[in-house]
């Protein structure tokens, strides 16, 4: 399957959203696509959404300055809010926008950052980044931003996250 990717465009939020609001996706509401187009419009973000015959299939984006304090350190953008419909999965979707984010980022640094949640919901992409050559950045699992104390009890939610990197070729 080959995907068209393209910039987010003001034109596909209506599509997106109402592609998310049916599979039962909170948060993915018109408030983030439009701060995205902006954040995308301002340089600071670069969203990449993939269409599939005309369908709204995925999306990501790569963050130029991470939320996420040793990124942001060292100037190692992230990939970032990473999705791919389930009705487009194991398509090649995924990997499209992936080798475009790593393109993207090749042009400005030569390494890549990602953070993925802990939870089974997060096992493909978790799988996905180490067959892609991510590893962990050695600083353990992270809760908001910061490291998870030995010893200490956490929620298992979407904020718990272990951070990757890759060395990439550069562009």
């Amino acid at each position: 399957m080959n995907p068209v990717l393209r910039p987010l465009q003001s034109t596909d939020i209506a599509q997106v959203v109402a592609a998310f609001a049916a599979l039962g996706w909170g948060g993915k509401d018109l408030l983030q696509f439009d701060r995205y187009l902006a954040e995308q419009e301002a340089g600071t973000r670069v969203t990449r959404f993939a269409f599939v015959e005309g369908l709204f299939a995925g999306y990501l984006n790569v963050l130029w300055r991470s939320g996420y304090p040793p990124f942001a350190a060292a100037d190692i953008p992230e990939i970032n809010d990473f999705n791919v419909l389930p009705t487009f999965r194991r398509q090649g979707i995924g990997t499209a926008l992936m080798e475009e984010a790593e393109r993207v980022i090749a042009g400005r640094s030569p390494i890549a950052g990602v953070g993925v949640g802990m939870s089974e919901g997060y096992g493909t992409a978790q799988r996905l980044y180490v067959q892609r050559g991510y590893v962990p950045d050695g600083r353990g699992l992270m809760t908001h931003e910061r490291p998870v104390v030995e010893g200490e009890s956490v929620v298992v939610d979407d904020d718990l996250v272990l951070y990757y990197t890759k060395q990439l070729k550069s562009a």
